[in-house]
């Protein structure tokens, strides 16, 4: 007979509503990577202008041209990544997944609508996020209005107790 773990244990995270430092740490994560990227590509542009005309080349002449290109590649970051698989990779390291609203995978249209809802939570003084932090749901206005929450989608407390769980031996098998 197999000893019956505690029900903490046995029950994880999975699925649960994330918390809002999770989110946080998520989006930081989002954000970095994204910059990154899109540094690593205007630094790519600028050499391969470099290389073809033997000119050098930068975006500090073209301020608003290098903003509609930031705020374009933003949300190609997010609202691709969310509509793929409900993840960023910032969530992905996280362990969190945008999910319906029923638990059912993300569509593309609230994908799209949470990118472009996003933006208000932020530039309404941050009232957007009080639901995440006051609400069981936790969820801000572009989840409500994507029809989305984001969940717990790894359980990392009951992967490193499963590794660190006594394994039985296996008894050899008599033929």
């Amino acid at each position: 007979m197999e000893p019956v773990p505690p029900a903490a244990v046995a029950e994880g995270r999975q699925g649960h509503y994330a918390g809002a430092v999770s989110r946080l740490v998520a989006f930081g994560a989002d954000v970095g990577i994204s910059w990154g990227l899109y540094l690593l590509g205007l630094a790519g542009l600028s050499f391969a202008v470099s290389l073809a005309t033997g000119r050098t080349f930068s975006l500090d002449k073209y301020q608003l041209v290098a903003l509609g290109v930031l705020v374009a590649w933003e949300f190609t970051y997010f609202a691709y990544q969310w509509s793929l698989g409900g993840k960023t990779l910032g969530m992905a390291i996280l362990g969190i997944q945008v999910v319906d609203a029923d638990g059912s995978p993300v569509t593309t249209r609230q994908a799209v609508v949470r990118t472009v809802v996003f933006p208000l939570s932020v530039v309404a003084v941050g009232l957007g996020f009080v639901g995440i932090l006051v609400q069981r749901e936790r969820r801000g206005w572009h989840d409500r209005l994507a029809g989305t929450a984001v969940v717990y989608s790894w359980d990392a407390r009951a992967a490193r107790l499963r590794w660190l769980a006594k394994q039985e031996p296996v008894a050899p098998r008599s033929r």
